[in-house]
């Protein structure tokens, strides 16, 4: 038999063990949202052809989606919602190109873009949000997954969660907050050099003023 000792009941009680947890945790999360940001990146770059296009639609992109979040009505999913938003927001971008000739593309076919479902579009943004999920509180994460990706009627996730419908109702609108605060750390992208890793003087102060804004909510 193991004589390994049982650390499980001194859990907690080493400060130095649980910032290891904490630094452990943070790290975890920010590498999910660098894959998640990649995966908006990679199919940004396919689709445009051009790395340096991808780049500003993807800080469009969201810069949008923080910017409208706080319009996201229930009868909405935060699928479909960011899919709308990323599709306009390729629209956008086709317009200026248009413009500005540099695009293939009829100018009279770029609205049908922005309304028609794009396959693409949405598995880009589902691979984002199945990322970002498990990032958050499970009974938010749960939600969001059933209510607005599954498409699950509320009233029978309640009942299968022994939940009443306000609960549910109220959960959510959490849930989609947090998300939100995600994304938000999404948008750490130091103008020069990238995101996240950047350790020149914009980068750091970029990377200060979200440290400090966590701190204080």
């Amino acid at each position: 038999m193991s004589s390994r000792p049982d650390r499980s009941s001194a859990a907690g009680s080493d400060p130095d063990e649980n910032l290891s947890a904490v630094t452990a945790a943070d790290a975890a999360v920010r590498r999910e949202l660098v894959e998640c940001h990649r995966d908006f990146l990679t199919f940004l770059r396919r689709r445009l052809g051009n790395p340096h296009d991808a780049e500003d639609v993807l800080q469009e992109f969201i810069a949008r989606a923080l910017d409208r979040s706080r319009h996201l009505r229930d009868v909405q999913s935060v699928r479909g919602w960011l899919s709308r938003v990323l599709a306009t927001t390729l629209v956008d971008h086709y317009r200026r190109a248009a413009r500005r000739k540099e695009s293939p593309r009829d100018p009279a076919d770029l609205e049908a873009l922005a309304v028609a479902p794009d396959p693409e579009i949405e598995a880009a943004v589902c691979s984002c949000l199945y990322r970002l999920l498990p990032t958050l509180k499970p009974e938010y994460s749960e939600l969001i997954w059933r209510v607005d990706l599954l498409d699950e009627p509320r009233d029978r996730v309640a009942a299968s969660l022994g939940l009443t419908l306000n609960n549910v109702n109220v959960r959510l609108h959490r849930g989609r907050r947090a998300l939100r605060a995600r994304l938000e750390e999404i948008c750490l992208t130091c103008p020069q050099h990238g995101f996240l890793d950047c350790r020149c003087d914009e980068g750091e102060r970029i990377r200060l003023i979200h440290m400090r804004r966590a701190a204080a909510g």
